[in-house]
């Protein structure tokens, strides 16, 4: 079968399709015909080895995928062959066939298509953990996302309006707030590009605060890093929460005197490692996110299908902060 690989670290340009054996179903794991693979920003860190997480090469890239079941490994209930699934893998999606662990799969509902479950899972089941375990938002506060145009920051936008939250989408142009609004921003911030010098930081600040109000925002989603996480915190609320999502503009430093005088919270938020700890609450969010995408209150925003030969630059746009939204790769009809 068909792999799209990465043999040394690098950027997509160093992928390699290629030709593997076909895996099996062993215990307690499907076999699942991989249909779509949606790209996301870990997909850029682990093939240049800047992951937390470094499989060993040779490994396809590739975060969540949407499929249907060939195989039923010892053990599994639940599931047939010919069903519809979809499924976070971390890595090893962009592959003609996967075996998952059974635990890891949901099955898609009938309606919808598989880019579009491809799409679903890792952004929407961050953003939930995030917004009600780590952030504790509540109906009637205001919530900032940083990057509210990307997947998870779409993601975030959503459901914060499905919770009752007052949203402020920020982003760095024209085009991606006009995403945030549809998608259900109240407000959108126009970000320029950093890093920001001192003066430059303090201006970010009061853009933030101008549009927040004075109160500041109970919720901050940082799903950016880099030199806007301070000026974002500067337009906290008393006992607000900060959420750390990603670094795609790098790690940044914290002055913590600001969380002194704020009294705020600064939440770290490593969905996948909650998922593991606690597979109740996770399945519990996952049902609620269905029931959301039933009522039309959520739906994934796709702004790109490209082939599967064309996998290496799904990738590179990701890396390149071109999407809108989540790219998806069609691995199959």
């Amino acid at each position: 079968m068909k792999a799209l690989l990465s043999l040394s670290a690098g950027g997509p340009e160093t992928l390699v399709m290629s030709e593997v054996p076909e895996p099996v179903a062993g215990p307690g794991e499907l076999l699942v015909a991989v249909k779509a693979c949606a790209i996301n920003y870990p997909d850029v860190l682990i093939i240049e080895d800047k992951y937390q997480i470094k499989p060993e090469r040779p490994f396809a890239p590739g975060t969540e995928i949407g499929g249907v079941v060939e195989a039923v490994g010892e053990g599994v209930t639940g599931y047939a062959i010919g069903d519809r699934v979809i499924s976070v893998t971390g890595h090893g999606g962009l592959v003609e066939k996967i075996a998952i662990a059974a635990t890891s799969a949901y099955k898609l509902p009938k309606e919808r298509s598989f880019e579009e479950g491809a799409a679903f899972m890792l952004t929407y089941a961050t953003s939930i953990h995030a917004l009600v375990d780590r952030g504790r938002l509540k109906e009637g506060e205001t919530l900032l996302v940083l990057g509210a145009a990307g997947g998870v920051g779409l993601a975030a936008v959503e459901l914060g309006r499905a919770f009752g939250a007052r949203v402020i989408a920020a982003v760095s142009s024209e085009e991606k707030a006009a995403a945030a609004r549809k998608a259900g921003a109240h407000d959108a911030i126009i970000y320029g590009r950093g890093p920001f010098d001192k003066d430059q930081s303090k201006a970010l600040a009061e853009q933030f605060k101008a549009v927040i109000g004075k109160d500041g925002a109970d919720v901050i989603y940082d799903a950016v890093g880099g030199d806007y996480c301070e000026p974002a915190l500067r337009s906290i609320a008393w006992e607000g929460r900060y959420l750390v999502i990603g670094f795609p503009a790098g790690i940044p430093r914290l002055p913590l005197n600001l969380t002194l005088l704020k009294s705020c919270d600064v939440c770290g938020v490593f969905w996948g490692a909650f998922a593991k700890r606690n597979p109740a609450a996770h399945d519990a969010h996952m049902t609620r996110l269905f029931r959301l995408w039933a009522a039309g209150e959520i739906a994934p925003v796709v702004s790109a299908v490209l082939p599967f030969e064309q996998g290496g630059e799904a990738i590179a746009r990701m890396a390149r902060r071109e999407a809108i939204g989540k790219l998806v790769v069609k691995v199959a009809d």
